[in-house]
């Protein structure tokens, strides 16, 4: 039978905020009230872990795990663990979780608090219809994480709160978002719409169609518009054109190139419809923008 085991790994720390800190100081700031942490803490090859809650508590968890293995139940749901895994308890929600016996996680835990708090955490069961993710390992993830702890050591000043908890939504987006993910490699692991933006970035200059981009990452035209509305907000072409208007912007900011010329620079033949096009996405003509936020020195 396995033993149960709340804490005493070694290789451990945490940190539990007192809760007349949250509440005077966290709650009541409005620069952090929105998302704030409670509690903070790493288990490493934490043999015996286990933790059940069956009323759940007011704050919401994320656990992530970065090497071995474990399992969770929240609510009616059940998830396996593996590395790389990571799974959010939102606040109030039954749970029950534990490492595996014979292949025991090393886990990164916060929980954390604030209305937007709650609308991320309700945002990503409405995107992904499961409180369990998965993200690829990336260093600076986890030296934010060490950041927000460095700093909490060393005490509760309101400063160093505000500071800590500034970082929090950083750290959550990176799970929510991976915004660690390594776009900028052009390798086989990277998903369709990543690779498909990374494709538009360095055609800019060219005039793609639907076809042509469909068809440079493989896929049907119709899944390709689907899975990249569904990802970006934006068909594919109105993505496009965004990151056009994103390089004309530059030019505009930084070079004395006239408007024919930058409309040129970002494939469209037409100076006319550059401007119209310009003037739809930034609400403001080439030329006023030119006025208004000209950097060059």
């Amino acid at each position: 039978m396995m033993e149960k085991k709340k804490d005493g790994f070694q290789g451990q720390k945490a940190i539990v905020l007192p809760a007349s800190i949250t509440l005077q100081y966290c709650h009541k700031n409005p620069v952090i009230a929105g998302a704030y942490i409670t509690d903070i803490g790493y288990y490493p090859k934490a043999r015996f872990h286990y933790r059940v809650r069956q009323k759940g508590i007011d704050q919401h968890i994320l656990v992530y795990n970065t090497e071995g293995e474990g399992w969770v139940e929240i609510g009616d749901e059940k998830y396996e663990i593996h590395p790389g895994d990571f799974f959010i308890v939102p606040a109030g929600r039954n749970n029950c979780y534990a490492a595996d016996e014979k292949k025991p996680w090393t886990i990164y835990w916060i929980h954390f608090k604030g209305a937007v708090a709650d609308a991320a955490v309700k945002s990503f069961w409405t995107k992904t219809g499961s409180w369990k993710g998965s993200v690829r390992f990336n260093q600076q993830r986890i030296a934010l994480f060490d950041n927000m702890y460095k700093h909490l050591e060393r005490g509760y000043g309101q400063d160093n709160l505000t500071f800590v908890n500034m970082m929090l939504p950083h750290f959550l987006s990176s799970f929510f978002f991976d915004v660690f993910n390594d776009t900028d490699e052009e390798d086989g692991s990277q998903d369709i719409v990543n690779r498909s933006i990374l494709y538009m970035q360095e055609n800019i200059r060219e005039t793609l169609s639907l076809e042509n981009l469909a068809a440079q990452v493989n896929v049907s035209v119709s899944h390709y518009s689907n899975l990249f509305r569904k990802k970006s907000g934006f068909s594919p072409i109105e993505y496009f054109n965004h990151l056009k208007i994103q390089k004309a912007c530059q030019y505009l900011q930084f070079t004395d190139l006239r408007i024919k010329e930058i409309a040129g620079n970002i494939g469209v033949e037409d100076p006319y419809y550059f401007s119209r096009l310009f003037t739809k996405v930034m609400s403001i003509s080439p030329k006023e923008y030119r006025a208004r936020f000209n950097y060059k020195m």
